[in-house]
């Protein structure tokens, strides 16, 4: 009996590796994981091209999906993410101690600047919203919302986070397929364009930044550290371009950014 106890104890489920892997689960998370910004519909047949899975492999994937509400049609025929995957995200989001601390600190934000507050952390060479707070509505840049992704590259928030990654990571996040897409008209096209942005970033701790993510659009971004003084999010104010230029941006904004991120940083316990 001892020696059965023993087997118990010593087993070890993750040393088994492929036994434990749902392939059809792997599959449909990565067709879920094919869809962007850029591209927030496709078609089936590019989605069984993309995933290299056969045909009826990937119709029976979107079909579960889609009944799940994970995916749903578009008017063309198309499919995209679905509330299934919002409500799945949103609830993950709303247990992160950087939302919890920082929600009255973007509003209160936005109502001091009149601009739109968004928060964003990295992931791969993409910012991801994770907040949003606008002081008034407005059809600036309405197609982004919490759960978009914007290149990293083309962000004030994204710059603010690869400024104070070692090179190493940069290197492995940033490479020339960063920069795709058709963006803003001032938009930096070259990591050594980047990179000198990235140098003044470091030395000034925040970023001014004209339509280069969207047309019409300009803000002023700044980093957002925990505890161990690590870069963990980032926050902007966006506001509209033909209204602010350089000087007004440093001279109304740029102060309450820098403030924000300060406020935020020392609840996370920085500083």
């Amino acid at each position: 009996m001892r020696n059965a106890v023993s087997t118990v104890k010593n087993h070890n489920p993750s040393s088994e590796g492929p036994k434990y892997r749902v392939e059809a689960l792997a599959k449909g998370l990565k067709v879920l994981g094919l869809f962007s910004t850029t591209r927030p519909s496709m078609r089936v047949t590019d989605i069984a091209r993309e995933a290299g899975y056969p045909m009826p492999t990937t119709f029976r994937l979107v079909t579960t999906l889609e009944q799940e509400g994970f995916l749903e049609r578009t008017p063309d025929g198309s499919v995209r993410p679905g509330t299934g995957v919002l409500a799945l995200g949103f609830a993950a989001l709303q247990g992160l101690d950087l939302l919890q601390t920082s929600a009255v600190e973007l509003d209160h934000l936005a109502k001091a600047t009149g601009g739109t507050v968004n928060l964003g952390v990295l992931t791969g060479d993409q910012v991801l919203v994770v907040a949003r707070v606008q002081a008034y509505p407005t059809a600036l840049a309405s197609n982004i919302r919490v759960g978009s992704t914007v290149p990293a590259v083309f962000s004030s928030i994204g710059k603010v986070l690869l400024a104070f990654l070692s090179d190493d990571e940069f290197a492995k996040t940033i490479s020339r397929s960063s920069f795709a897409g058709n963006w803003g008209p001032k938009a930096v096209q070259s990591i050594p364009l980047l990179r000198a942005q990235l140098e003044t970033v470091r030395v000034d701790d925040f970023i001014v930044q004209e339509e280069e993510a969207i047309p019409g659009l300009s803000s002023v971004a700044g980093p957002i550290r925990d505890a161990s003084g690590d870069v963990v999010a980032g926050l902007n104010v966006a506001v509209a371009a033909g209204l602010y230029d350089s000087e007004r941006l440093l001279a109304e904004i740029c102060g309450p950014v820098v403030e924000s991120c300060r406020v935020i940083s020392t609840r996370l316990g920085w500083g």
